[in-house]
């Protein structure tokens, strides 16, 4: 394993790991009409996407699905960056993975064995769900389904998974599946060169999260994404994640009256590890320690040393790992890692602090999201507001939580808003529960980001490039 620090490598250079944003939960209508998608896809209106792109950055696709092809049976999808496999052309001006084309696609469908050809796949199936809410189109024996803009093109990038000493620095089991910041990155800058080369509209659907990086749009994605859809006839659409009553956001102050506050957290069984981030309001020092259910203590994260500050608790043979920066480069915050390995069940103490005279400042952890552990690790005093995940702080995407249309309500699970930095967020609220894909029906903010995606197809193929005229 590498060993990073924080201090060292300057937190924003250590690349955050991300994952997909989904719940899990016979295709109806009921949620694309709610978003007022079906009104414009009939006559008179008739919008369906067409000369548009729409690309996805994710688990990849399962592209010999008929939801994917036009009437004569030919692929709609125009591009496709597998970062996994290495034995094929790469894209332009990038050094790993394999790119296939629109004609080795077509190939591979007239083929008695499509994968020999382009052998691509999608095998955990969130990607290629994605995919069918936006863009899908088909109808076949005993089926019928249409996503939000069934003419549209589709670029996609399957993404490789993060490094292993990656998962092993972040404590996250080797079994989840999650992808790092740079390959998402690098993800992003493909589907912008393919637009460009072609000189069409991209929409770029991202529906990944992480608690990891900073909760206030400064983190080296999301102000990529911004300055991307920024960009003449782009569009960025981002899942505000499923934390709202997930229990992994803390909000608290310090002052002369309560000097001193404990944040519990309450560890499950079968948890092998867990990051806290804490965000300091500066110009406050904070002090922190971490006690154990057995009652050890740890001292206080010292923000003097370069160092990793490690203890190893005698009872449950627990390792504390602190990594501090006084000011943050990207936010300005304090900011201290905690890493809890081996943590025995039971409610484990943050204690904070302040270290000097001046005394007082609100301050903020977050623990990692429900799909990047393996057991149950909450705060016992949860705060749900600021709760949306990363990318979607970014200024310029838009930024989709969950709205329930069956019970006219945003989704209890759905992220919540501001940004740390007082930034209004989400943007929107949009069908997300119970949304039909040509694999069945699915749950989450990846979905209702999916439905805007589409609806951003729609609005660009009439207003930004007047195609309906």
């Amino acid at each position: 394993m590498q060993n990073y620090r924080v201090e060292e490598y300057a937190y924003s250079y250590i690349p955050k790991i991300y994952t997909t944003l989904q719940e899990d939960i016979d295709f109806d209508t009921f949620s694309l009409n709610q978003a007022g998608i079906y009104a414009v896809q009939n006559p008179p209106i008739s919008l369906t996407g067409r000369g548009v792109m729409v690309g996805f950055i994710d688990t990849g696709i399962d592209y010999t699905k008929e939801v994917f092809r036009n009437a004569d049976g030919t692929t709609r999808i125009l591009g496709l960056w597998d970062q996994i496999i290495g034995s094929g052309t790469k894209p332009e001006g990038i050094l790993y993975g394999t790119e296939y084309k629109r004609e080795q696609i077509n190939q591979a469908l007239k083929s008695d064995d499509p994968y020999s050809v382009v052998p691509s796949r999608d095998e955990n199936g969130h990607g290629t769900f994605m995919a069918s809410v936006v863009c899908g189109s088909n109808i076949e024996e005993n089926f019928t389904y249409l996503g939000a803009a069934p003419d549209e093109y589709i670029l996609v990038v399957k993404l490789k998974e993060a490094k292993q000493y990656l998962k092993e620095y972040y404590l996250i089991d080797e079994k989840i599946e999650c992808y790092q910041e740079t390959d998402i990155l690098a993800a992003v800058r493909y589907l912008n060169a393919y637009a460009v080369s072609l000189r069409r509209p991209l929409v770029i659907c991202m529906a990944l999260g992480s608690n990891q990086a900073e909760h206030s749009g400064d983190s080296k994605l999301a102000e990529f994404l911004s300055r991307v859809a920024e960009k003449k006839s782009r569009t960025i659409v981002t899942a505000g994640g499923n934390e709202g009553i997930a229990g992994h956001h803390y909000a608290g102050k310090l002052s002369p009256q309560e000097p001193t506050e404990v944040v519990e957290i309450n560890v499950g069984s079968g948890v092998s590890g867990f990051f806290a981030k804490f965000w300091g309001q500066t110009p406050f020092l904070f002090g922190v320690k971490v006690r154990s259910p057995e009652g050890e203590l740890t001292p206080a994260a010292s923000l003097k040393t370069k160092q990793s500050q490690s203890f190893q608790f005698i009872l449950d043979r627990s390792i504390i790992t602190f990594d501090a920066l006084t000011i943050e480069q990207n936010t300005g915050r304090l900011l201290i890692a905690v890493s809890i390995k081996n943590p025995s069940p039971g409610v484990w103490q943050i204690v904070v602090s302040n270290l000097t005279g001046l005394v007082g400042g609100e301050f903020d952890i977050y623990l990692p999201m429900t799909e990047m552990m393996t057991g149950e690790v909450v705060f016992l005093r949860p705060e749900p507001r600021s709760t949306l995940v990363n990318p979607s702080f970014s200024a310029q995407s838009i930024t989709v939580v969950a709205y329930d249309s069956s019970t006219k309500s945003v989704s209890p699970a759905s992220g919540r808003g501001y940004s740390l930095s007082g930034a209004v967020k989400p943007d929107l609220a949009v069908p997300g529960v119970n949304i039909p894909t040509i694999l069945g029906r699915r749950s989450g903010s990846s979905y209702a980001a999916a439905l805007a995606a589409g609806i951003a197809q729609l609005l660009q193929w009439t207003v930004i490039e007047r195609m309906i005229f």
